[in-house]
């Protein structure tokens, strides 16, 4: 039989049909179920960079940057839409085929893309402080849902008033506990902010915070893939989330009856705090899952 190498991780590029190159991850054996992880914002790869050399040991692991984010340049029109397409395009180009799915922020809206696309392709999902319910909204999404209503200069000021290295900060630290927030060093969200300042990354994210708005109406059609489908899903979930209400965790619970639910004494961007519970159990469900 074929010796398949379990091959490190390393970061390479793609140029897509359209022009743009995306930089990813790969890592592990390409014979085995591929996981692909996406991040939210204003992440990139890196926030996957402890649990990428356990998971390399059971999957084939598949980590973009989404476009405009980390090292992938920005997409001309950028839509979630438009970034499930260039992901696609990443797996097809890859030829990867069953996957796990890692839904994470905004990395849900192009997950479940993916996911629906190709439903049978769907080895189970890794739901991680990823929305796909409006009972995940609570009253810090006012000023972004006026926007959606009344897309006027005034409400886009408000919705992106976050757009700050403060804002940046607080996605990883605002509302987690004192002890917890202070395993998280300051050069993480220092890095952010200097990638969301390089050409067209501030507008990657202005047009995203717009485009939410098209993936909230596609709830319902998520609704009826996930009822219909059931596919194996495992949560991890950051209570201390400041973003998504804990109300999301039960919404996800109920879409999902026989979903695995883990809420860990963690923020929005748990894999900082908690990466070692994590893996753990990323690794058992993708054991169980191909038992």
């Amino acid at each position: 039989m074929p010796q398949h190498i379990n091959r490190p991780a390393t970061r390479q590029r793609l140029r897509l049909a359209g022009g743009t190159e995306l930089s990813f991850i790969t890592a592990g054996d390409p014979a085995k179920p591929a996981v692909l992880l996406l991040h939210g914002t204003p992440n990139s790869s890196r926030m996957f960079r402890q649990v990428v050399p356990a998971l390399a040991q059971a999957a084939h692991v598949v980590a973009p940057d989404l476009p405009g984010c980390g090292e992938s340049d920005p997409l001309p029109a950028v839509s979630f839409a438009a970034i499930g397409q260039a992901i696609a395009e990443l797996l097809r180009r890859l030829a990867i085929g069953p996957r796990f799915i890692y839904l994470h922020d905004w990395g849900a809206p192009v997950g479940l893309q993916i996911a629906m696309q190709a439903p049978e392709q769907v080895l189970g999902l890794i739901v991680q402080n990823a929305n796909a319910h409006r009972t995940g909204w609570g009253p810090g999404w006012a000023a972004t849902q006026a926007y959606w209503s009344h897309p006027n200069a005034q409400n886009e000021a408000a919705a992106t008033a976050h757009l700050t290295l403060e804002g940046t900060r607080d996605t990883y630290i605002s509302g987690v506990p004192p002890e917890v927030a202070e395993r998280i060093p300051a050069e993480h969200w220092q890095e952010d902010w200097r990638v969301m300042n390089l050409p067209g990354r501030m507008d990657t994210q202005r047009a995203l915070i717009a485009d939410y708005a098209h993936y909230a109406d596609r709830f319902d059609a998520i609704a009826r893939y996930l009822q219909h489908r059931q596919p194996p899903a495992l949560m991890v979930w950051g209570r201390h989330d400041i973003y998504f209400e804990l109300d999301e965790v039960l919404s996800w619970m109920r879409a999902l009856p026989r979903m695995e639910a883990h809420i860990l004494d963690a923020g929005h961007l748990l894999l900082e705090t908690h990466a070692a519970q994590a893996v753990s159990l990323m690794l058992e469900f993708i054991r169980c899952t191909q038992s």
